[in-house]
């Protein structure tokens, strides 16, 4: 009888197994092994931010390509049908169209001309000549679109720098949860132990106890470093633009990248940003240089060729007018002035915002500098922590299972070295992350 019970039991158990099995592959997501250069390259060609930065710089470049205004002519073709009893107008239609004749100055005739159609083709050409605030005004949209051109290129750098650091953070992530992974096997093994113990009465319920208490906190533990590498996966996948269910993994693991000491860096003054900004300067003196030459004369060139007719679409009568105009705008309501004015103002600040985003980028490399070599010291202390906690930890356990130290003493190494491993893989980070970071800011 106690047989088939046992039987039973033991086959329940093989089902639980089985059916746990199942629902643990059915819910689990699948992995994707992704590399550096992958990250980098996809990110490159697909990220959001970067392309919205490319359309400001298409932007740019259309600004600058309206600006030749300045220099080409100007063609219109316009079609005019007009109709009246205006006896002027009607009497100049006639003039137009080189239909008049004797008859027509009849003064009943001139008086009342009756209905009068005029159907007028016109080619219009302007050329502009002598236009200085405009070629300024050029000038200026050629200076922003540099501009443009190096802050697109600036924040390429920067997307390829956040890919990095969010690649670096999925390893950081995926060896936490290698580390709780084997802590809970740890906890698993230690709370066996205390159980075969606590049956044969060599130890305590408390110490058992104890030992399930650590086994449910590493749980928990494990379950938010699976939630955190998951959303460090989902944003690593936004970075590189794509949408995918499956986890991203790195195909290399968390290691130190090369542990030298940071040297003497400075800020390089050829930085892409720095020279968007010098740019920038430059064309805001232009606009006031503009501003200031909108009292100058303009000269264009003018010309029109049309031909007028009775009938609709008509070409009968053709004339030409060719000219010079000169134009000055020698009071304008106090206009250019004041936007002389707001053009000086606006130099002076960006002006003043390049000085003060010089000197920020110049204590943020001081700062990475200092941040590389703590990252260093940080990792050989953290280095040492972790070799002493595992020893500690190892003759901790030796002892407790002699029965020279207490559940609670064990525990306290357990967790002691569980943290040194995550401090130190921390560390690891810090430093490969500080380097990175430190050559954005000086390439």
């Amino acid at each position: 009888m106690h047989k088939i019970e046992l039987q039973k039991s033991i086959l329940a158990s093989v089902f639980a197994l089985i059916a746990f099995a199942s629902f643990q592959k059915a819910g689990a997501q699948t992995t994707y092994l992704i590399s550096l250069e992958e990250v980098k390259a996809k990110a490159l060609d697909k990220n959001k931010s970067l392309k919205i930065s490319q359309q400001d710089y298409a932007y740019a470049k259309a600004q600058y390509e309206s600006s030749s205004a300045i220099l080409l002519p100007q063609i219109r073709l316009s079609n005019t049908s007009t109709f009246t009893n205006n006896p002027l107008h009607a009497f100049g239609f006639k003039l137009l169209q080189r239909d008049v004749s004797s008859e027509d100055f009849d003064p009943d005739l001139l008086n009342n001309p009756g209905d009068v159609e005029n159907f007028n083709t016109r080619i219009e050409l302007m050329q502009p000549l002598i236009n200085v605030d405009g070629w300024k005004e050029r000038k200026t949209a050629n200076l922003s679109l540099q501009a443009s051109e190096l802050q697109s290129q600036r924040t390429e750098e920067y997307i390829e720098l956040e890919a990095i650091r969010t690649y670096m953070q999925l390893q950081l992530a995926v060896k936490s949860v290698e580390v709780m992974e084997q802590a809970k096997l740890t906890a698993l093994e230690n709370r066996n132990w205390a159980k075969n113990n606590l049956d044969q009465g060599l130890i305590q319920n408390a110490s058992y106890l104890n030992m399930e208490v650590r086994v449910a906190e590493i749980e928990h533990k494990l379950q938010l470093a699976n939630s955190h590498m998951k959303n460090v996966s989902e944003y690593l996948s936004f970075l590189i633009g794509e949408e995918t269910k499956e986890i991203l993994k790195p195909t290399e693991g968390l290691i130190i990248n090369d542990l030298d000491a940071a040297d003497e860096y400075s800020l390089n003054m050829d930085r892409k940003d720095l020279l968007a900004m010098q740019y920038a300067v430059e064309a805001q003196e232009q606009k006031l240089q503009s501003s200031k030459l909108k009292f100058i004369p303009r000269a264009n060139a003018v010309a029109n060729y049309e031909w007028n007719d009775a009938s609709f679409m008509g070409f009968g009568a053709n004339n030409y007018l060719v000219g010079l105009q000169l134009s000055w705008d020698i009071f304008s309501g106090y206009k250019n002035i004041g936007k002389i004015h707001q053009e000086k103002a606006q130099l002076e600040k960006v002006n003043l915002e390049k000085e003060k985003y010089i000197q920020e980028s110049a204590l943020e490399v001081k700062k990475a500098v200092r941040q590389l070599n703590d990252a260093k010291k940080q990792i050989e202390l953290s280095g040492l922590a972790l070799e002493q906690s595992k020893e500690a930890y190892r003759i901790t356990n030796n002892r407790f299972k002699e029965g020279l130290e207490k559940s609670k003493d064990l525990l306290f190494a357990e967790t002691k070295y569980q943290e040194k491993e995550l401090e130190y893989a921390q560390a690891i980070f810090n430093f490969n992350f500080s380097k990175v970071y430190l050559k954005f800011l000086t390439q």
